[in-house]
């Protein structure tokens, strides 16, 4: 299709997916968000039995429907939509393993997945229509989170705010809706977008709310705009939208970047290490230089990570981590972690974030410190940087320009399938042959039609 020529406003963005067809995706595009789906798929798994998504579940059985058509992933179970959606997308965020967007600090499959392959099951959707559907979103809100630029994120969880739109525009784009209506729809989510940093403070559960009300939302206002529910036509950009209240450093340029010939699905991270994205760089970096100096945790005096102005807005909210969840937004847990065991899985942080004494000593010793050309580089790159000194008091540095995950250091295919089986293991949602049964059907989506059950 050719590129978008109107100006950037929430308009050019839904014309723009009202045009999507599948035959305008490249093929590799294609393929990578069916690798995105795989990663979306074992996070899901993973959040089974996690304390915030049964308490969001069990919201869920109180009030939506005892049965219905769409699949609650990780115990199986049927419920609308909506109720589907919320579940699954509070599940797929709460081990921190999903994905992530540099440029626009915006984890997309836990907002747009759940919604899509909700409504996908309930509608009898074929493949390649929810394949189109979840490109359109990914694209759409990597792109509002571009739009609403850095000065958002700092008080703003941006995978609740774009989020939302993204999943409207997801959702709209599955149940067939036009230009028109899906400006209404995007119109009514924006007015619902939320989310709010302040939760990492007290240890709260605010985050898994943020995706599960994003991609509830999102569905919501798709919904609602094909009964002919009206929606403000300018919420992103207009004198009292989400920019005006949301951002003081809004770019519309940005949301009409290249569309239709930058395909911003295919330059999205995925995570390795179970933890906040801010902390992966100097993780890498770290996991490189006691691996180059031969060095044991024992030998570290000082650990000093070099970072961006965002990684101190969100890390730097966590002293002494009270929960394992807030212990993966601790700079000082995830570094000591790697320098103690060597990973910061999720195993790692299930049995020594909050009971290693060597985990506590060295978390004491690390310490964050803002980083000119570090901050320079974010949003775009991620760079990793640590400085340490040993007990003999001599210094060493190490840098990791493309953490791995990042599009220049991707997981392979069969990683992510490793990954998959592993947190799917780790939930004990599934075992390796369904796990690998629903990786199948992913890997063949094109080819499908009737309805895209997630059951195994």
């Amino acid at each position: 299709m050719e590129d978008t020529q109107a100006a950037g406003t929430t308009s050019a963005l839904c014309e723009f997916v009202h045009r999507l067809s599948f035959d305008d995706i490249p093929p590799r595009v294609v393929e990578f968000s069916k690798g995105l789906m795989i990663d979306w798929l074992g996070s899901t798994l993973a959040g089974r039995g996690t304390r915030q998504v049964e308490i969001i579940d069990a919201f869920s059985r109180a009030m939506g429907p005892v049965t219905g058509l769409s699949t609650v992933i990780p115990t199986r179970r049927k419920t609308s939509p909506y109720f589907a959606a919320m579940v699954n997308a509070a599940a797929s965020h709460v081990v921190e393993q999903d994905d992530v967007h540099n440029g626009s600090v915006f984890h997309p499959a836990t907002v747009i997945f759940p919604a899509v392959l909700a409504v996908a099951e309930a509608e009898r959707k074929n493949g390649k229509e929810v394949l189109t559907a979840c490109i359109a979103g990914y694209e759409v809100g990597i792109r509002v989170g571009e739009f609403l630029g850095r000065s958002h994120y700092q008080t703003f969880h941006t995978t609740g705010t774009a989020g939302t739109i993204a999943a409207a525009a997801a959702v709209g784009k599955l149940i067939g809706l036009d230009a028109v209506d899906l400006n209404h729809a995007l119109g009514t989510a924006g007015t619902q977008a939320a989310g709010l940093w302040e939760f990492l403070r007290d240890a709260a559960d605010s985050k898994q709310l943020h995706t599960a009300k994003a991609a509830a939302s999102g569905l919501t206002a798709a919904f609602l705009a094909r009964d002919g529910f009206k929606g403000a036509t300018r919420i992103l950009e207009g004198k009292q939208g989400m920019a005006a209240g949301m951002s003081s450093d809004s770019d519309p340029s940005r949301l009409i970047d290249r569309l239709g010939s930058r395909w911003a699905t295919e330059e999205t991270s995925y995570k390795w290490h179970a933890s906040c994205r801010h902390t992966h760089p100097a993780a890498d970096a770290l996991q490189v230089l006691m691996a180059r100096e031969k060095l044991e945790a024992e030998d570290l005096h000082e650990v000093v990570a070099h970072v961006h102005q965002g990684a101190i807005d969100v890390l730097g909210a966590v002293d002494v981590p009270q929960t394992v969840h807030q212990s993966k937004f601790s700079m000082g847990t995830v570094l000591a972690l790697i320098a103690v065991h060597g990973v910061a899985d999720l195993d790692a942080f299930e049995r020594f974030a909050l009971h290693d004494p060597r985990v506590a000593g060295l978390r004491s010793k690390v310490r964050m410190e803002f980083d000119p050309e570090v901050d320079g580089l974010y949003p775009k790159r991620w760079v990793g940087k640590v400085s340490v000194v040993t007990t003999r008091g001599v210094r060493r540095d190490a840098r990791v320009d493309e953490p791995k995950g990042d599009p220049g250091n991707t997981l392979t295919r069969q990683e992510l399938i490793e990954k998959a089986i592993r947190l799917a293991a780790f939930g004990h949602a599934a075992t390796e042959q369904e796990t690998r049964s629903l990786i199948a059907r992913i890997e063949a989506l094109e080819t499908t039609s009737g309805s895209l059950s997630m059951l195994p």
